[in-house]
């Protein structure tokens, strides 16, 4: 941004929902979706959900001309599904992986196996971090089991943020946080670490109503998804903020809205979201936090870290009956161990079990055993990860208390 008093920049993020095998027409809608970033005029594209690397590399071929600097995020069994593309040089890149996905068991949502993670990029003609990123999926919000595992990311997300921003000037992030505006996720982050909604500061709105990026009106939304909530809702953001002397102000601010034009389908069962900045220096750096900012901060710490003790209470929970499970099992396969030796032994007159019946009892406990350790290890892990996120809350609202 040297000797340029102003630079203008226009972003779109879009959850892409290209899942191979399983998602709608999803190769007609990445080629739609390629057709419509080379038409349009971005600078950054930040992507989730391209869970091809084949559909990487076929954008990658189509944007070649016009965003000439790309990478995908690699990450968990089957991959981030993050990719970015820029019309300026990308200097570097790092992949950072939440330490909570979601459970493995959970084979019908999936998360854990995708690896969760932010994706970074430092450069774009300035000294920008630019991130892509996606949190666990809520797929319940009465009885939100990964709410927990949410806020671990959200927080991580914060200290990842504040911990490797220092040496830009302007730190841009955009993804599916699958949370609300108003849920204590987005509170956190955003006040941990001072990012401000696109949405939220825009001077010029135009799309879905609120900035819904998932609506009833979208032919793959699943509706029962939005009973609650009739309009639709926004879980899809463009966050921003300007560090040292850089003031950075969201001039417009649009959704897509249904089917792409000319076409009888949209681009994903998320909407897009398209943003133009104007980044500009400024004669003094920004200044502080106020002290009741920090006090409101501290409210929302307090929320998290309650929510996030409820979690862990869970999880020891479960870490006692998958521990006991395997204990329970270990001693049904030590009985049988020691009536097969008693046999052998000439102790018994007969086996005391059917030959057949008896293998089979064996078999199950040997696969209980392995089942509850594998189980019992998880969610010690579990454990260890919420405790320790517990701990660096608790310290942080002692520091926000302290010192405001």
């Amino acid at each position: 941004m040297e000797g340029e008093p102003t630079l203008r920049l226009r972003i779109f993020d879009l959850n892409c929902w290209a899942i191979r095998y399983l998602s709608k027409r999803r190769q007609e809608r990445v080629r739609l979706i390629g057709d419509t970033l080379r038409r349009e005029d971005f600078d950054l594209v930040l992507l989730q959900e391209v869970w091809s690397e084949q559909d990487y590399s076929d954008l990658k071929v189509k944007l070649a001309g016009c965003y000439p600097f790309s990478h995908y995020f690699r990450s968990g069994v089957i991959g981030s599904g993050l990719c970015i593309f820029s019309r300026f040089p990308i200097l570097d890149t790092l992949l950072y992986q939440y330490s909570l996905n979601g459970y493995p068991y959970m084979l019908q949502h999936g998360d854990w196996f995708c690896g969760k993670s932010v994706g970074v990029s430092m450069g774009v003609r300035a000294p920008l971090l630019s991130l892509s990123l996606q949190l666990h999926a809520e797929y319940c919000r009465e009885k939100d089991a990964y709410l927990p595992h949410r806020l671990v990311q959200a927080w991580e997300l914060a200290q990842f943020i504040r911990h490797t921003s220092k040496a830009a000037d302007v730190v841009l992030l955009g993804g599916d946080l699958n949370m609300h505006p108003e849920d204590v996720g987005i509170r956190l982050l955003c006040g941990w670490t001072g990012l401000r909604d696109a949405f939220a500061e825009a001077m010029h709105f135009e799309g879905c109503k609120n900035g819904c990026t998932l609506v009833p009106d979208n032919c793959f939304t699943d509706s029962s998804e939005l009973l609650p909530f009739p309009l639709g809702i926004r879980i899809d953001y463009i966050l921003y903020k300007a560090i040292s002397s850089f003031t950075v102000k969201c001039e417009e601010l649009k959704t897509t809205m249904g089917p792409a034009p000319g076409m009888d389908i949209p681009f994903s069962d998320h909407e897009a979201v398209m943003a133009t900045l104007h980044i500009q220096r400024q004669g003094q750096p920004v200044g502080a936090t106020s002290g009741t900012a920090d006090l409101v901060l501290a409210d929302v710490v307090t929320e998290a870290r309650t929510e996030v003790g409820v979690g862990l209470r869970a999880a020891q929970r479960q870490r006692y009956s998958s521990g006991r499970m395997a204990v329970l099992a270990l001693l049904l396969l030590l009985l049988q161990a020691a009536a097969a030796l008693g046999t052998l032994a000439g102790l018994g007159t007969e086996q005391p079990f059917p030959k057949l019946s008896f293998c089979l009892l064996a078999f199950l406990a040997l696969g209980v055993l392995v089942l509850a350790t594998g189980l019992h290890v998880f969610h010690t892990m579990e454990v260890k990860m919420l405790h320790g996120t517990e701990d660096q809350m608790r310290m942080a609202l002692r520091a926000l208390q302290e010192h405001p």
